[in-house]
């Protein structure tokens, strides 16, 4: 068995493996998101492509959650933050749910034998529950508008190191990149990431408190994986 890293959702057509668990990762925020709105008790979450999806859901009925470039949009009842999905609002709930980057990743890989959603919040019970699958693993790195970013590749790496013991083994040099930005990092991972990018987003908007929430490893043992059959996801 291997375990592949794909930096981008544009890349994905290269490591398309359709056999394989798929692990969507959208560290800053949308699977982070996705983990505490199921601790806080939500039934399922669709997960939309575009804000025309969103609000049309929005006007017949469905909480929505929906962001664009970090913020709410207007028409949501939540935005991307993980403390927006607190269990009054949330529990026995379906959403919809549309962010910039983590839910286009999560259509992008629709096709797959099996997708689930990791962050570091729930990275261990993500990496018992590839290992339980015993298939091909593929970590899809959701980035920034097609671009990489630091902090889904370096949960890349991450979660690569928590397989080998299972037996897994490095697929390419993708792998191998995001294991040695992994064990550079893992250390001070919030000293690591702090000139990149997101967080400038993140801060820049007042959302600084999001940032060591996502960053917490392991608060969760929730893996969230999606029913291609209904368009949602669902608690493992």
């Amino acid at each position: 068995m291997t375990v592949d890293v794909c930096l981008s959702p544009a890349l994905y057509p290269f490591y398309r493996n359709d056999g394989a668990v798929v692990v969507i990762v959208d560290v800053f925020r949308a699977t982070t998101t996705i983990t505490a709105a199921f601790e806080h008790g939500a039934r399922s979450i669709r997960p939309v492509a575009t804000v025309e999806e969103a609000e049309a859901c929005k006007a017949t009925g469905w909480l929505v959650g929906a962001e664009r470039h970090v913020r709410r949009c207007a028409f949501a009842d939540f935005g991307n933050s993980p403390f927006d999905y607190t269990p009054e609002k949330v529990a026995g709930k379906d959403i919809v749910f549309t962010t910039t980057n983590g839910t286009k990743a999560i259509r992008c890989a629709a096709r797959a034998h099996c997708i689930l959603t990791g962050a570091f919040v729930n990275l261990q019970a993500v990496a018992r529950d590839c290992a339980r699958r015993a298939r091909d693993v593929v970590v899809l790195c959701s980035g920034w508008e097609d671009r990489i970013n630091i902090e889904d590749t370096l949960f890349g790496g991450a979660l690569s190191e928590a397989l080998l013991p299972a037996g897994y083994l490095p697929a390419g040099d993708a792998t191998q990149m995001a294991l040695s930005l992994w064990k550079e990092a893992k250390s001070d991972l919030r000293g690591y990431l702090e000139r990149t990018e997101h967080i400038r987003r993140l801060s820049a908007n007042g959302l600084e408190d999001d940032i060591p929430y996502c960053l917490t490893p392991d608060s969760s043992s929730l893996v969230p994986v999606y029913s291609a059959e209904q368009n949602v996801l669902l608690q493992s």
